[in-house]
């Protein structure tokens, strides 16, 4: 998912995403450590969208951008 798509999330619905990314972070993490998943590059992917997300929310927060 895309920045511009993210930000035209409300604040309730990036924290919905930001529960959904975690979890695919473990299920990742589980596929990476029983040798089930061999793309170690969408751990990374993963972790860059909750990153992403979890700015937004932040921005939202503190009112550098208006909650939508």
């Amino acid at each position: 998912m895309n920045n511009s798509e993210l930000r035209k999330k409300s604040v309730k619905e990036l924290e919905v995403e930001l529960e959904s990314l975690c979890r695919a972070l473990f299920s990742a993490r589980m596929q990476l450590a029983t040798q089930q998943n061999t793309n170690t590059a969408q751990l990374g992917n993963i972790k860059r969208n909750i990153a992403r997300v979890k700015t937004l929310i932040k921005e939202r927060e503190t009112g550098l951008v208006p909650n939508k």
